[in-house]
Protein backbone atom coordinates (compact mmCIF):
# COMPACT_ATOMS: atom_id res chain seq x y z
CA UNK A 1 0.00 0.00 0.00
CA UNK A 2 2.96 2.80 1.09
CA UNK A 3 4.73 1.68 -2.81
CA UNK A 4 1.23 2.74 -4.57
CA UNK A 5 0.79 5.71 -2.48
CA UNK A 6 4.85 6.70 -3.13
CA UNK A 7 3.79 6.01 -7.00
CA UNK A 8 0.64 8.19 -6.49
CA UNK A 9 2.29 11.01 -5.04
CA UNK A 10 5.08 10.89 -7.82
CA UNK A 11 2.76 11.15 -10.66
CA UNK A 12 1.00 13.57 -8.86
CA UNK A 13 4.49 15.71 -8.67
CA UNK A 14 5.46 15.28 -12.79
CA UNK A 15 5.70 18.49 -13.74
CA UNK A 16 3.69 17.86 -16.64
CA UNK A 17 0.38 17.17 -14.13
CA UNK A 18 1.10 20.06 -12.01
CA UNK A 19 1.05 22.25 -14.99
CA UNK A 20 -2.31 20.51 -16.24
CA UNK A 21 -3.95 21.60 -13.00
CA UNK A 22 -2.85 25.10 -12.86
CA UNK A 23 -3.85 25.04 -16.18
CA UNK A 24 -7.61 23.93 -15.21
CA UNK A 25 -7.58 26.61 -12.54
CA UNK A 26 -7.45 29.62 -14.75
CA UNK A 27 -8.84 28.24 -17.71
CA UNK A 28 -12.07 27.94 -15.46
CA UNK A 29 -11.52 31.65 -13.95
CA UNK A 30 -11.37 32.66 -17.20
CA UNK A 31 -14.20 30.94 -18.21
CA UNK A 32 -16.27 32.74 -15.78
CA UNK A 33 -14.70 36.60 -16.90
CA UNK A 34 -15.90 35.19 -20.41
CA UNK A 35 -19.06 34.19 -19.25
CA UNK A 36 -19.61 37.81 -17.43
CA UNK A 37 -18.30 39.41 -20.72
CA UNK A 38 -21.22 37.74 -22.71
CA UNK A 39 -24.07 37.59 -20.58
CA UNK A 40 -23.33 40.97 -19.55
CA UNK A 41 -22.55 42.49 -22.92
CA UNK A 42 -22.92 40.10 -26.02
CA UNK A 43 -25.98 38.74 -25.13
CA UNK A 44 -28.32 42.35 -24.34
CA UNK A 45 -26.72 43.50 -27.32
CA UNK A 46 -28.02 40.44 -29.46
CA UNK A 47 -31.06 41.08 -28.10
CA UNK A 48 -31.23 44.58 -28.62
CA UNK A 49 -30.53 43.89 -32.73
CA UNK A 50 -33.12 40.99 -32.65
CA UNK A 51 -35.54 43.46 -30.35
CA UNK A 52 -35.21 46.27 -32.82
CA UNK A 53 -35.69 43.62 -35.99
CA UNK A 54 -38.53 42.17 -34.16
CA UNK A 55 -40.31 44.86 -32.01
CA UNK A 56 -39.54 43.62 -28.96
CA UNK A 57 -39.73 45.61 -25.84
CA UNK A 58 -37.14 43.92 -23.12
CA UNK A 59 -34.76 41.68 -23.56
CA UNK A 60 -36.64 38.50 -22.75
CA UNK A 61 -39.07 38.96 -24.94
CA UNK A 62 -36.59 39.60 -27.84
CA UNK A 63 -34.36 36.54 -26.86
CA UNK A 64 -37.94 34.25 -26.88
CA UNK A 65 -37.64 35.04 -30.63
CA UNK A 66 -34.89 32.43 -30.84
CA UNK A 67 -36.54 30.07 -29.26
CA UNK A 68 -38.76 27.50 -30.77
CA UNK A 69 -41.89 25.66 -28.91
CA UNK A 70 -43.34 22.92 -31.15
CA UNK A 71 -45.16 21.85 -28.43
CA UNK A 72 -46.60 23.67 -25.19
CA UNK A 73 -44.05 22.82 -22.72
CA UNK A 74 -41.44 21.95 -24.83
CA UNK A 75 -38.94 25.09 -26.37
CA UNK A 76 -35.77 24.79 -27.65
CA UNK A 77 -33.48 27.67 -26.53
CA UNK A 78 -31.68 28.57 -29.21
CA UNK A 79 -30.62 31.87 -27.91
CA UNK A 80 -28.93 30.22 -24.53
CA UNK A 81 -26.73 27.76 -27.48
CA UNK A 82 -25.93 30.95 -29.44
CA UNK A 83 -24.56 32.35 -26.15
CA UNK A 84 -22.72 28.95 -25.15
CA UNK A 85 -21.05 29.09 -28.21
CA UNK A 86 -20.03 32.68 -28.13
CA UNK A 87 -18.95 32.27 -25.17
CA UNK A 88 -16.98 29.19 -26.09
CA UNK A 89 -15.31 30.65 -28.98
CA UNK A 90 -14.17 33.45 -27.24
CA UNK A 91 -12.58 31.37 -24.05
CA UNK A 92 -10.50 29.57 -27.10
CA UNK A 93 -9.57 32.34 -29.14
CA UNK A 94 -7.92 34.00 -26.38
CA UNK A 95 -6.09 30.80 -24.77
CA UNK A 96 -4.89 30.61 -27.90
CA UNK A 97 -3.69 33.91 -27.97
CA UNK A 98 -1.99 33.05 -24.37
CA UNK A 99 -0.73 29.68 -25.80
CA UNK A 100 0.79 30.95 -28.87
CA UNK A 101 2.54 34.23 -27.23
CA UNK A 102 4.03 31.77 -24.84
CA UNK A 103 5.59 29.31 -27.40
CA UNK A 104 7.02 32.02 -29.67
CA UNK A 105 8.60 33.48 -26.25
CA UNK A 106 10.16 30.48 -25.59
CA UNK A 107 11.24 29.21 -29.13
CA UNK A 108 12.99 32.71 -28.81
CA UNK A 109 14.63 31.51 -25.69
CA UNK A 110 15.85 28.42 -26.82
CA UNK A 111 16.91 30.06 -29.94
CA UNK A 112 18.68 32.45 -28.37
CA UNK A 113 20.47 29.82 -26.21
CA UNK A 114 21.52 27.87 -28.92
CA UNK A 115 23.06 30.27 -30.90
CA UNK A 116 25.05 30.78 -27.88
CA UNK A 117 25.97 27.48 -27.11
CA UNK A 118 27.12 26.86 -30.71
CA UNK A 119 29.89 29.72 -30.07
CA UNK A 120 32.44 27.91 -29.21
CA UNK A 121 35.72 29.30 -28.63
CA UNK A 122 38.18 29.25 -31.74
CA UNK A 123 41.39 29.72 -31.94
CA UNK A 124 42.38 33.36 -33.69
CA UNK A 125 45.41 32.31 -35.79
CA UNK A 126 44.21 28.62 -37.84
CA UNK A 127 40.37 29.48 -36.70
CA UNK A 128 39.40 26.04 -35.88
CA UNK A 129 37.85 25.39 -32.27
CA UNK A 130 39.59 24.77 -29.28
CA UNK A 131 38.27 23.86 -25.22
CA UNK A 132 37.23 26.28 -23.06
CA UNK A 133 40.00 27.01 -21.03
CA UNK A 134 42.63 25.80 -23.14
CA UNK A 135 46.04 27.68 -23.58
CA UNK A 136 47.19 26.51 -26.88
CA UNK A 137 45.25 25.20 -29.92
CA UNK A 138 45.68 21.41 -30.45
CA UNK A 139 45.37 22.01 -34.14
CA UNK A 140 48.21 24.74 -35.30
CA UNK A 141 49.68 24.63 -31.37
CA UNK A 142 49.76 28.20 -31.16
CA UNK A 143 49.89 29.65 -27.82
CA UNK A 144 46.72 31.74 -27.20
CA UNK A 145 47.11 34.96 -25.80
CA UNK A 146 43.82 34.10 -22.98
CA UNK A 147 42.56 31.27 -21.72
CA UNK A 148 39.96 30.67 -24.74
CA UNK A 149 36.21 31.33 -23.77
CA UNK A 150 33.35 30.60 -25.40
CA UNK A 151 30.18 33.43 -26.33
CA UNK A 152 28.16 31.56 -23.00
CA UNK A 153 31.02 32.55 -20.78
CA UNK A 154 31.93 35.49 -21.90
CA UNK A 155 28.19 37.29 -21.38
CA UNK A 156 28.28 35.14 -17.95
CA UNK A 157 31.14 36.75 -16.44
CA UNK A 158 30.08 40.43 -17.91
Amino acid sequence: MKKLLDEFKEFIMRGNVLDLSVGVVIGSAFTAIVNGIVSGLITPLIGLVVGLISGGTDLESSLSVLDWAPINGVTFSFGSVLSALITFLITGFVLFLIVKAVNTAQRKVVKKEEELEAEAPQCPYCKQEVAEGATRCPHCTSELPEPAQSRLSEIATA
